[in-house]
């Protein structure tokens, strides 16, 4: 397994250096300039190109791309345009934000998800399975920032239970955390319902039944081992692209996290900030599968590791 873990960590230098040429490719090629967002488009040329220099968008794009890879060597992402903080520092500040706020929806997604995903398969062809998936395919189908702003809507503006926006307790939390979660709450409800009648049809269930085991035991012993292999690729996944900071549901709740990090680097042309968050995420997410990989292992001893991603 070390020999693995070793491996995975390995294969993610190249991952790294073509994210980095990729992002910084695209970065590059946005409409807009740094320098007129920071002095305003009525500055005198001179002072935008002294800027322009200070930045280093002045030099050719290899040369800026080698500058930043050296850069990373030694540990550090750059200055922010407009904060003149360091990027690291200021990601270091908001990622327990985007990782409370990840914890929370996922607590809320798989749950809910492995109790609704039971309940309609025990009911298979009623009217409650039929509504359930329904509105499962609702959660996976409207648009996260749709979502966000009729949940603001009905629990803050009108009925005045939870704060709109801002970022601070649990108050604060429960919104964002729920619109979050709701497209990972359906995914797993309906994998979880298909898993369940998929085993409940194996031989090994029909051979429990046949040795007098009661339904509960067959379910929640046998059946719920098998099923919560699927659901943990979806959670981890799910849960890697949450510690990527989740753009959108935060900057529509202004929750102070990566993501709004993220959308406000993009919006002022900061470049180290939109590369060091974008690393960061990649990093994160290449770690929570291979946290993923070793629950495999651990959960179905017949899957080695190295077969997990083959």
């Amino acid at each position: 397994m070390f020999l693995y873990i070793i491996k995975r960590v390995f294969y993610l230098i190249p991952l790294l250096i073509g994210i980095t040429l990729l992002t910084f490719l695209l970065t590059r090629s946005l409409p807009g300039d740094p320098a007129l967002n920071l002095v305003g488009e009525r500055a005198n040329p001179e002072v935008l190109e002294n800027i322009r220099k200070d930045i280093g968008a002045d030099s050719p794009f290899f040369i800026q791309y080698a500058g930043y890879l050296k850069m990373l060597l030694k540990g550090q992402m750059g200055v922010s345009y407009f904060t003149k903080r360091e990027v690291f520092a200021d990601i270091l500040l908001k990622f327990p934000n985007t990782l409370m706020l990840a914890f929370c929806a996922m607590s809320i997604a798989i749950p809910f998800g492995l109790i609704l995903g039971f309940f309609t398969a025990e009911r298979r062809g009623t009217i409650i399975d039929r509504v359930v998936t329904s509105l499962s395919v609702m959660g996976l189908s409207v648009p996260v920032f749709w979502s966000g702003l009729l949940i603001m809507l009905l629990f803050s503006l009108k009925m005045k239970l939870f704060p709109p926006s801002g970022t601070g307790g649990l108050r604060f939390m429960v919104l964002p955390a729920i619109t979050l979660a709701l497209p990972a709450l359906a995914t797993i409800a309906r994998i979880t319902r298909t898993s369940v009648i998929e085993i409940q049809e194996m031989p090994f269930i029909n051979t429990a039944r046949a040795k007098g085991l009661n339904h509960r035991r067959i379910q929640f012993v046998h059946v719920f081992r098998n099923v919560i292999i699927p659901v943990i690729t979806v959670a981890g996944l799910d849960f890697g692209s949450y510690l990527n900071g989740s753009v959108l549901t935060e900057t529509i709740f202004g929750w102070d996290g990566i993501g709004k990090f993220t959308m406000e680097g993009i919006i002022r042309r900061d470049y180290p900030v939109i590369m060091g968050c974008i690393i960061v995420g990649t990093v994160v997410f290449v770690l929570i599968n291979l946290m993923v990989d070793i629950a495999y292992h651990y959960l179905d001893p017949r899957v080695k590791l190295h077969e997990v991603r083959r």
